[in-house]
């Protein structure tokens, strides 16, 4: 009768004994059963970068000079300005507009330049409203007489080929002193577009000589 009791225990601190070795087995911080407990050391991927909604209201499109648009010249009545040849004709264009160029350089009254650009953006209603501003100088030329130089200034913004604004500007400035370049700054306040939803807007400015068309809402839109 005592053997059969104490088997009895026997069998069951064996049975005891393996139930808790197979908890803590399941419970270990190494390759428990069917991988349970790992840990997963794999970084998170990053997150999708996107801009936030912070970044967007502090976004005011920069501004910036076209090619050929810095500079503007007037010339004496009765000289001519450097000649615009097709493109065919390239090579003779350029050799003509460079002899135009000298004849014509000795017929300038003024040339004036932009050497500065920027802009302060503000939002209302769901809009955009920029004042874009632009620096420059009238330098007289060979031909100088004291006068008033009227330059012709665009303002536009664009989104992607899309044009949200272009407004040509004939800005006026008062030239009086021969011997040095006069100063001058001129403002667009009313440049009003949508509000973006991304900082993908352009906003450009410059000299515009051509006369205002129905094209020019493309801005060249194929550069």
């Amino acid at each position: 009768m005592a053997f059969h009791t104490l088997n009895g225990r026997f069998v069951a601190g064996l049975a005891l004994t393996g139930f808790m070795l197979t908890v803590a087995g399941c419970q270990s911080g190494g390759n428990g059963i069917l991988g349970f407990g790992k840990t997963d050391t794999t970084p998170p991927p990053p997150p999708d970068p996107k801009v936030l909604a912070s970044q967007l209201q502090a976004y005011c499109p920069k501004v910036t000079l076209r090619d050929g648009t810095a500079y503007f010249n007037t010339y004496a009545k009765g000289s001519q300005k450097p000649k615009k040849k097709a493109a065919e004709d390239a090579e003779a264009a350029a050799l003509e507009a460079g002899s135009d160029q000298q004849e014509d350089s000795a017929k300038i009254i003024y040339q004036a330049s932009i050497t500065d650009v920027t802009r302060d953006c503000a939002r209302a209603n769901g809009s955009l409203t920029m004042k874009i501003a632009v620096a420059g100088k009238v330098v007289p030329g060979p031909m100088f007489s004291p006068g008033t130089i009227t330059m012709p200034i665009r303002i536009a913004v664009m989104h992607g080929t899309e044009v949200l604004y272009s407004q040509l500007h004939q800005h006026k400035v008062q030239v009086t002193n021969p011997s040095s370049a006069t100063q001058f700054v001129f403002t667009d306040s009313n440049v009003v577009v949508p509000e973006p939803t991304a900082r993908d807007y352009q906003a450009y400015a410059g000299y515009d000589e051509g006369p205002a068309k129905k094209t020019d809402k493309k801005i060249a839109a194929a550069e």
